[in-house]
């Protein structure tokens, strides 16, 4: 159901996009804040998705405080959400006019990829764009 064509992949990655990060978070330990800063540090215009706190900044990147927040839509939404939780974020990108959801490793949810490929966005699950663009040699 998902992509797992690398020339796919490639293509979502292999220019700089517009990129919302769901549930981006200051703290650098999590994993959100290190995808967030590589994606700023790969030349990705990049906003941040996190009510508590919005209208500060990660790594140089508006944090806002929903997806609809974000103007003009971004092309890619990038999940941090637990499997659960990802269908709600799914749908919010489809809504944005999202050309793309990616959903982080460990992050699985077929039945919200089919609703975002029935309405024509790629899906990528259960990888991560940090590992992705080093590994397709696309690395800025």
């Amino acid at each position: 159901m998902a992509i797992n064509d690398e020339n796919e992949i490639r293509e979502l990655l292999g220019q700089p996009r517009r990129i919302a990060v769901v549930g981006a978070s200051p703290n650098p330990a999590r994993a959100s804040n290190e995808v967030l800063a590589f994606l700023v540090r790969q030349g990705h215009d990049v906003i941040a998705v996190n009510p508590g706190h919005a209208g500060k900044t990660i790594h140089d990147a508006p944090v806002v405080a929903t997806l609809a927040d974000v103007e003009p839509p971004a092309h890619l939404v990038d999940i941090f959400r637990n499997s659960a939780e990802a269908g709600a974020a799914v749908d919010e990108a489809i809504v944005h006019g999202a050309k793309a959801v990616w959903m982080q490793m460990g992050v699985i949810d077929e039945a919200a990829a089919a609703r975002a490929e029935a309405a024509g966005l790629a899906v990528v699950m259960d990888r991560c764009p940090k590992v992705e663009i080093p590994r397709l040699g696309l690395l800025r």
